[in-house]
């Protein structure tokens, strides 16, 4: 056997993405924003990008839900 150089040598040979893996990684992010205070409702209607953007900064994310509690 070999030592799997074909696998490093370009970036075309890289296994694509699968659809169940991408819509795994949605779930998760998406409960993730559940569990940081955020309306379930509210993150079921907001898109993909939106919430990964959303899950990069938990920061934003629990100044959003406190000003929603407080009005």
């Amino acid at each position: 056997m070999g030592t799997g150089r074909t696998l490093r040598k370009e970036s075309h040979v890289r296994p694509c993405k699968k659809p169940a893996g991408k819509a795994r990684k949605s779930k998760a992010q998406r409960a993730r924003l559940v569990r940081f205070g955020m309306d379930a409702e509210t993150v079921g209607a907001m898109g993909d990008e939106d919430v990964r953007v959303l899950v990069q900064r938990p920061a934003v994310v629990k100044k959003l839900v406190a000003k929603k509690a407080a009005k």
